[in-house]
């Protein structure tokens, strides 16, 4: 199953992730950053599993992250 990997701390709030996958992804109204919805914090990295089906939405996501802070492994 694949997993999203979110390094939220380099985050700009371009707002690109949630253009591409609004199911997953949102701009937090405290800081301004995304927020990778439903994701659990490892260390300073939040990770969701997700089903194949969402993983196109979110490589999109990833793709045109400008500070590169989103993978999917």
């Amino acid at each position: 199953m694949p997993k999203i990997l979110f390094y939220r701390e380099k985050c700009i709030g371009c707002n690109a992730c949630v253009e591409e996958a609004s199911k997953f992804w949102e701009i937090s109204d405290k800081d301004g950053k995304s927020t990778l919805k439903n994701s659990m914090k490892k260390k300073n990295v939040y990770v969701l599993e997700i089903d194949e089906v969402d993983k196109e939405n979110n490589i999109k996501a990833m793709d045109n992250c400008p500070v590169g802070i989103i993978k999917i492994v």
